[in-house]
């Protein structure tokens, strides 16, 4: 039996899975995700599958200001969404 890596962060937008008022995404079979917030991804499909890095850098940015987020610290808190493991293979 494989044990998943544990993930503190979606590895599609970078926010702590803390913070996912539902913990996490589900899979198909109804498990949860312990890779990808409820926001990204559910029943096993990521919510916006055609989106780009860069478009989910620009969703987050626009996020945090909405929850009040000054707007230059936006930038460093969505700096490595690329390196996300949803990002590395395009």
């Amino acid at each position: 039996m494989k044990l998943d890596k544990a993930y503190k962060n979606c590895q599609s937008c970078g926010m702590p899975l803390s913070r996912d008022e539902q913990r996490g995404g589900t899979e198909r079979n109804g498990d949860k995700s312990n890779k990808y917030c409820s926001h990204c991804y559910q029943n096993g499909e990521f919510t916006l599958p055609d989106l780009t890095a860069e478009q989910m850098k620009a969703r987050v940015k626009q996020k945090l200001v909405e929850m009040g987020f000054p707007k230059f610290l936006t930038g460093l808190f969505t700096g490595n969404i690329h390196k996300l493991e949803r990002w590395r293979r395009s």
